[in-house]
């Protein structure tokens, strides 16, 4: 046998064992896996439909009470109806808060030994918090269908045309899917679902500091300036922009970019978190 036969780089076969083939096997396995979580995930949704209705319930709720109950009093800065301006503001608010129930669903799966199981299984390291990750922006999107369906009915409109509510939905299912890393990482460092319940103490204040009620501008100057730099106040000005409803632009940076921002915050968020929640997965028994 020649050195050209022995070398399958020069022959251009691939046989088994080499690092080709191994590495589309992991690559395959790797979307195996996930799958498997995520079909996992949705099927316990599918039994329990009303945790999806619960979780929308707090939005759909908020949007009555500042819509209704509140909005006459409220103004929006440049003019506009309140209502158009709040619409946006509850679609990323209610993105924004689905952290907690992945938090809340990771720790309950801890503390039943399901984490346990999955760690003792031959499968990717990365399948748990990616599995996670899609089923959940699964389950976002149902959730944004059904809170956009609800804002028809009460009269909101998106007047930018369908390429822009298109893009505004994008944006908003992008910073859903950057938050899943946060709550997948700190369903693996809390104890307990109850003290995952207590998260909602520091993510309520997240989403009230934010443009979501409110324009920055309104707000004294330094925790205007706080909300403007939220990543969420940037996704709810950014989605205002492209629904063609009113917006309450500031003066700094971040407003003014906020199209850019709300592209630049998700990216930001899941290059940080993602590696930090497979890392914890992989940690547990360390």
């Amino acid at each position: 046998m020649t050195a050209r036969e022995r070398n399958p780089a020069t022959t251009g076969v691939r046989r088994p064992g080499d690092g080709s083939e191994r590495g589309h096997r992991r690559a395959y396995w790797a979307v195996s896996d996930c799958w498997n979580v995520t079909r996992r995930t949705l099927t316990h949704y599918q039994r329990r439909p009303v945790a999806i209705v619960w979780q929308l319930g707090f939005p759909i709720l908020s949007l009555l009470l500042y819509g209704y109950v509140f909005g006459s009093a409220m103004k929006v800065p440049g003019g506009g109806d309140y209502r158009e301006f709040l619409m946006p503001g509850m679609f990323a608010m209610t993105m924004a808060m689905g952290f907690m129930s992945t938090a809340v669903a990771v720790v309950t799966d801890a503390s039943k030994g399901v984490v346990d199981r999955f760690r003792s299984m031959p499968m990717a390291p990365s399948a748990f918090a990616s599995g996670r990750g899609v089923a959940d922006l699964a389950v976002a999107a149902a959730e944004l269908t059904i809170l956009a369906v609800t804002a028809l009915l009460i009269g909101w409109r998106a007047d930018g045309g369908a390429p822009g509510a298109l893009g505004a939905f994008g944006l908003l299912l992008l910073l859903r899917f950057s938050l899943i890393w946060v709550g997948v990482w700190l369903g693996m460092l809390v104890p307990t679902p109850e003290a995952a319940g207590g998260l909602y103490a520091v993510a309520f204040p997240l989403t009230m500091i934010s443009s979501t009620f409110v324009s920055p501008s309104l707000m004294p100057d330094w925790l205007g300036f706080v909300a403007a730099c939220n990543p969420i106040s940037s996704t709810a000005t950014a989605t205002r922009e492209l629904f063609g409803n009113p917006v309450a632009g500031g003066g700094t940076w971040v407003e003014e970019h906020a199209l850019l921002m709300a592209v630049v915050w998700p990216l930001v968020i899941t290059l940080v978190f993602l590696p930090l929640a497979v890392r914890r997965f992989q940690g547990l028994s360390r």
